[in-house]
């Protein structure tokens, strides 16, 4: 068992879901945010941060022997808010990393820095970058990131594009794009179980039949999902009109999102 797992991001949806499903996975949760979280229970420490200061992030990461990143913006916003959070904090973590003694990192990072590739594609790890907003250039940023310390210095991470991490699909979108919270778990163990990880992209998605990304090169981690969104086609069918086809809903791997505006910059936003 590992001793302190780090969550950053721990009072979010996924942060908190988290929180409860991998307690005892390590003899510790370290759980951080800027906002304000439940107190600490049996085996939790809350330690908020703010991921922008590059001394608290220093502090935050001493100690820990795996980290997973859920912190920062984590939807399209304007730019000077994505930057403080999502690139200079995902910098100072990485810093902070390397400063102790680099413990993996299981990124997560977003099917937003693909999101303009059409839904009739599939998509294997080399596919090319198609951002559908600052927050997709953000992660994007980030896994630049994770590639230079590994090259540099060794940090292995697993760079994780999330798709759809929700208790259930709820749209024909989904379909393709879910990530069951049980597989997302699943996938964390495996990368801190691995006995060599690199720098390694992988797909957040679960093993739906209508799925657009292709894991194969990451068959190594020994990473097998077992949930499926077909099981819920039939109610999604039933309830969910099917969009047009020529909307971007139905037609970009990240639908709706690419209909997203810049935000600007604004300092008080």
């Amino acid at each position: 068992m590992m001793n302190r797992i780090l969550i950053t991001g721990a009072a979010g949806t996924l942060g908190t879901m988290l929180r409860d499903k991998l307690r005892g996975h390590a003899k510790i949760l370290r759980l951080s945010d800027v906002a304000e979280m439940p107190p600490a229970g049996a085996g939790e420490e809350v330690v908020p941060c703010d991921l922008s200061d590059g001394d608290a992030v220093m502090r935050l990461v001493e100690g820990c022997d795996g980290i997973v990143h859920l912190g920062g913006i984590s939807v399209e916003r304007s730019f000077d808010l994505i930057e403080a959070a999502n690139l200079r904090g995902v910098y100072n973590l990485y810093e902070a990393a390397r400063a102790h003694g680099m413990p993996r990192i299981v990124f997560a990072s977003s099917n937003h820095t693909i999101g303009y590739h059409d839904q009739t594609t599939r998509l294997d790890h080399t596919a090319p970058y198609r951002p559908d907003g600052l927050y997709g250039v953000s992660k994007i940023f980030g896994e630049a990131v994770a590639s230079l310390y590994h090259d540099k210095f060794g940090q292995e991470s697993a760079l994780v594009r999330i798709g759809s991490c929700t208790p259930r699909p709820e749209n024909w979108r989904m379909l393709a794009t879910w990530f069951s919270e049980d597989d997302f778990v699943s996938l964390i163990d495996a990368v801190f179980a691995a006995p060599r990880l690199g720098c390694t992209m992988v797909w957040g998605a679960s093993a739906n039949d209508h799925g657009w990304w292709d894991n194969a090169h990451a068959a190594f981690l020994g990473w097998r999902p077992k949930d499926n969104a077909a099981a819920f086609a039939e109610e999604i069918a039933r309830t969910v009109p099917r969009p047009d086809p020529n909307e971007a809903v139905a037609r970009y791997q990240c639908g709706v999102f690419t209909d997203e505006p810049i935000h600007p910059s604004r300092k008080e936003d």
